[in-house]
């Protein structure tokens, strides 16, 4: 290579023009995923007080926000039900209900909007149980591992059955792709896709996602026996290669910015589609410096989206999905 100042790095910089010729990464609508909280009634908007701008939704809300992102051009959306007290149980037998609010929002979307849109849903007995682990407990307060994954398999064929495109299990348990893919198979939803959540760690990040689905004032202990470590990072290639063996068609890491090397690392030792999720703590901390007048939104979502696309991922979980979209589209 040669060196200055025949070659001037600042050249292919000095004009907007040459600057989009040479950009190395781009971020369009079709890299989002936009996660959305279904609450109970009819034209109900709840808004999130640790989510600034974010809402719980009943079902028309989120059948309108699917139009919306139809046109936007974001492809699919993530669910999360905020199920009501009296619905949750020790055992999460809600996640099992064929009428469940999660069942009622994917009809309903798909009634609308047909294949114009994916519908990914989460797997995970949180939203269900009375105790808020993401599965059934011993009287220890343990969290058991094979029959939970039994639950989950039922909660997977439940979403399945009312249209839901992705299946995407958020709750650690060792052996549960495999269990969830050879269902489907024997279900004949051959096409339905699991988007793994192999990398999600036990994170500080996921405070104001509690508060969304109403688990933080439930949940006793802490999940640390299943979510992974911060500190490993070998551990989570593991998880990778595991849940891929297993029959996962792509993974996710979680959550996002704190966790770029894991992507990248994911993705330049197994060659897959990787997701990362840009948490509630992550969209929180935008906000909150937004407010502070500490930093510009509309860059600070750009720049962050741009970091994701850049290590490797090939979309974005994020609460801004819909206002980055307005932007990219722009």
């Amino acid at each position: 290579m040669s060196s200055y100042p025949q070659t001037r790095l600042r050249r292919t910089r000095s004009t907007s023009w040459s600057r989009a010729m040479h950009r190395e990464v781009l971020v369009t609508p079709a890299d989002l995923i936009w996660p959305l909280f279904v609450t109970e009634g009819q034209g109900v908007e709840d808004p999130i007080a640790s989510l600034p701008g974010v809402s719980r939704w009943s079902v028309d809300g989120i059948v309108a926000r699917a139009k919306e992102a139809v046109a936007l051009g974001v492809p699919c959306l993530a669910l999360f039900p905020n199920t009501q007290p009296d619905r949750r149980s020790e055992d999460g037998r809600e996640a099992l209900n064929p009428d469940n609010l999660m069942c009622r929002a994917i009809r309903a979307i798909k009634d609308a909007c047909g294949d114009d849109i994916g519908v990914l849903t989460d797997v995970a007995l949180d939203p269900y149980t009375s105790h808020g682990q993401d599965g059934l407990i011993d009287a220890a307060g343990y969290v058991l591992n094979d029959a939970t994954v039994e639950v989950l398999v039922g909660q997977s064929l439940n979403q399945a059955a009312a249209g839901a495109d992705i299946i995407a299990p958020s709750d650690m348990m060792d052996g549960r792709i495999a269990a969830i893919r050879d269902a489907l198979e024997g279900h004949s939803h051959h096409n339905v896709q699991i988007m793994s959540y192999a990398a999600k760690y036990a994170s500080a990040f996921y405070g104001p996602f509690r508060d969304a689905v109403g688990s933080r004032g439930l949940l006793k202990g802490d999940k640390k026996t299943y979510q992974m470590d911060p500190g490993n990072a070998e551990e989570a290639l593991r998880e990778v290669e595991m849940d891929l063996a297993e029959g996962a068609d792509s993974v996710m890491v979680k959550p996002g910015l704190p966790y770029l090397d894991i992507a990248i690392r994911v993705k330049q030792t197994f060659g897959v589609p990787v997701f990362a999720y840009q948490v509630s703590g992550e969209y929180a901390m935008i906000e909150a410096a937004v407010a502070a007048g500490a930093a510009d939104r509309d860059a600070m979502v750009l720049e962050t989206l741009v970091a994701f696309k850049r290590a490797g991922c090939s979309g974005v979980l994020t609460y801004h999905a819909a206002h980055a979209a307005r932007l990219l589209g722009a």
